[in-house]
């Protein structure tokens, strides 16, 4: 029984993988035609389909939103029942049907014209109603479904799937759509957290800023350390803005050497010190604090005045990783 079940597995992605290889020789002016209709489109892209055409239809939808191209999908009874009321002259109408004769679309077709609703048809029927009345066609066909009985739309929907996911990619890249684009559509995911976070939306501000002027005494700039627990203490001068940093390790550094407490902590000091800008992109100054090997820093506006602090445990807490 499993040599059977692997056998008939595999079959199946053979059969499937071989349709699929006759697409990239189909694509042509009809191709063209369908990307710029979409790119040029001012309004929505309406993705319609039923049955199996549906299912993938709500991905092909869903990969359009987000990739740069407003789009959702209507179910063709829903259309036919108050949603065509969703769909503007300005929009356009992808509309997935193998057989490209589905009953709904001699109610659909008409309405579509009288809106001038550009139609995209994706069909494995080149002579279908659907077909005719489209102003592309992108064809799915198949020589035989990878189903035994040659009934369950299998080969077929591999076919949408992917002639789907071509168009949305070709498109994408003609916008130019971008990382941060698409970042911007999921802002709640990984990538969202790593490329749209700027400092300034992960730093440490107010009283949680371990700050102290340059005249400060080693021993309140080590309380400050203390206070704050960052492991740094910005140092500024009178206009606040950071002239060096005062770690836990120049603190054992200047006991060590048999420093006084009461000296002003601009003589026990790093000079100068990382200091990270609040607008620049998280990632960016997470990447900078571990290629110098340093776990946190101050943070400044574009003058260089003191703003914030932030340390490798802020950017983890965000996600960012």
């Amino acid at each position: 029984m499993s040599d059977f079940l692997l056998n008939a597995g595999r079959q199946t992605l053979l059969l499937e993988l071989q349709e699929a290889s006759r697409l990239p020789d189909r694509l042509g002016d009809d191709f063209v035609r369908a990307a710029n209709t979409i790119i040029q489109c001012e309004g929505k892209v309406i993705v319609a389909g039923i049955g199996k055409s549906g299912h993938i239809g709500k991905k092909i939808a869903a990969t359009l939103a987000s990739t740069g191209t407003p789009a959702f999908f209507v179910h063709p009874a829903e259309a036919l029942h108050g949603d065509l009321g969703m769909i503007e002259s300005r929009d356009v109408m992808l509309f997935i049907s193998y057989s490209g004769s589905a009953k709904e679309l001699d109610l659909i077709i008409p309405r579509l014209h009288e809106k001038s609703v550009a139609l995209l048809a994706m069909t494995g029927k080149s002579r279908s109603p659907l077909a005719v009345a489209a102003k592309a066609t992108l064809d799915i066909s198949v020589e035989r479904e990878a189903c035994p009985m040659h009934l369950a739309p299998t080969s077929s929907t591999v076919n949408t799937l992917m002639m789907g996911d071509a168009l949305a990619m070709a498109v994408m890249q003609a916008r130019g759509f971008n990382e941060e684009d698409f970042a911007r559509s999921h802002p709640a995911g990984a990538l969202g957290a790593r490329l749209l976070n700027k400092v300034h939306h992960l730093m440490r501000t107010d009283d949680a800023i371990p700050q102290v002027k340059l005249n400060t005494s080693v021993m309140d700039a080590m309380l400050e350390l203390s206070r704050t627990g960052l492991g740094l203490v910005a140092v500024c001068d009178e206009n606040d803005l950071v002239t060096g940093v005062f770690t836990d390790g120049d603190l054992r550094r200047w006991l060590v050497g048999g420093g006084k407490l009461e000296t002003p902590v601009q003589d026990a000091m790093t000079p100068g010190g990382l200091t990270l800008n609040a607008e620049s992109r998280a990632i960016e100054a997470k990447e900078l604090l571990m290629k110098r090997k340093i776990t946190a820093a101050p943070v400044v506006d574009d003058s260089g005045k003191l703003c914030g602090a932030i340390n490798l445990q802020d950017f983890y807490q965000a996600g960012i990783i």
